[in-house]
């Protein structure tokens, strides 16, 4: 075995973002030890490194983890520097172990209990949660490649704010809630097209009087009803995951795209002369483009046979049953609409961390065998 050898932990947790921390203080109110390690260099980083006028697309009283509400307003939608200090003191409050600056390159298992390797160092544990979200490598089309040099490309992950972009015209790429709400910023100060297919939008206005009274009711929906144990549930998980395909449009809305001056245009099919040509056979003299045209996500650092799905491992409500002690955290529709919002991944967390409570037992008896 090279490298330095850490402590053996009973549950070593890949990602302390939301998921992780929330899976984190599940298991500490059960007495079980665990550590949270994580490859940014501050608890909230992975907030922080988006762009500048992101929002939550929930109100605060529906962003808060597990025994800490979200401190603000009910009615607010916190920005993601809020987000991002929020989950600082939430590790902070509650004494969560969290190692940052620690990127894991591999999880295999030894015999009994799984090895996780991060650069030279090397964690051993009884069980690992993936709690790394959806959301790694940023989905570029090939076509991205033939464009003129002197475009200026950015995938949403990188972008910040408008300044980044050189004058003159902009292609938004992808037009779910990233791509419109990036398309509405740019279209202040450059002509904005917004290319892709219309994902629909919520029946009201974000923040309005009817927003407000429906959103009791949606958030029941979306964490209640629509579960993967319900056939509606499960219908509606496979629209949106097989194939990934956007969400409804939230804070955005169409008339707020139009009025703005964003033009709606169909897909980019192809590169002419170096120009993005749409469906439609238009070629756009633009001189940036931004990406808005999601993730794929990434396991091959997870050295074990896994059965995927559209990219996804095949999982219980997190529970990866080929692999005993493997769980995953963080992935849309774990167990309901609501899984991969902020005050969503609670109920995901305590599922877990019960089952690795009431497997324990088993664990230790094996290792000591």
């Amino acid at each position: 075995m090279n490298g330095d050898v850490h402590e053996h932990v009973e549950t070593l947790i890949i990602g302390g973002s939301q998921s992780g921390l929330a899976t984190g203080h599940q298991l500490s109110q059960r007495g079980r030890p665990f550590l949270i390690v994580d490859g940014h260099q501050r608890v909230g980083d992975a907030w922080r490194h988006r762009w500048d006028s992101l929002r939550l697309f929930t109100t605060a009283r529906y962003d808060g983890l597990p025994s800490m509400p979200f401190p603000a307003a009910p009615t607010r939608y916190p920005t993601k520097d809020e987000t991002a200090d929020y989950l600082e003191a939430y590790a902070a409050r509650f004494h969560l172990p969290v190692m940052t600056g620690v990127t894991v390159d591999c999880v295999t298992r030894r015999g009994p209990v799984f090895e996780a390797t991060a650069g030279d160092r090397v964690f051993t544990s009884d069980n690992v949660v993936v709690a790394t979200g959806a959301y790694h490598t940023p989905r570029i089309p090939a076509l991205a490649e033939s464009l003129d040099s002197g475009i200026v490309q950015l995938h949403s992950s990188r972008y910040r704010r408008p300044d980044q972009l050189r004058e003159g015209g902009a292609l938004v790429v992808g037009a779910g809630n990233s791509g419109a709400e990036i398309a509405l910023e740019l279209s202040r100060d450059h002509p904005v097209w917004l290319s892709g297919r219309d994902t629909g939008q919520e029946p009201t206005r974000a923040g309005s009087l009817p927003d407000r009274l429906a959103m009791p009711v949606m958030w029941f929906v979306a964490s209640r009803l629509l579960t993967v144990g319900s056939p509606l549930g499960r219908k509606v998980r496979d629209h949106f995951l097989h194939p990934p395909r956007g969400i409804p449009l939230g804070r955005v809305r169409r008339q707020d795209l139009a009025a703005a001056g964003v033009e709606r245009v169909p897909r980019v099919a192809s590169v002419s002369s170096g120009l993005p040509m749409l469906e439609d056979g238009r070629t756009l003299d633009v001189d940036n483009v931004v990406w808005c045209t999601g993730f794929d996500i990434d396991l091959t650092w997870i050295d074990l046979p896994l059965t995927l799905t559209d990219g996804y491992p095949e999982q219980d409500r997190g529970i990866v049953p080929e692999h005993p002690g493997l769980y995953i955290v963080g992935l849309p529709f774990l167990r309901s609409l609501s899984s991969v919002l902020l005050g969503g991944v609670g109920r995901d967390a305590w599922y877990i961390a019960d089952h690795i409570d009431n497997r324990a037992p088993a664990a230790t008896a094996e290792l000591a065998a």
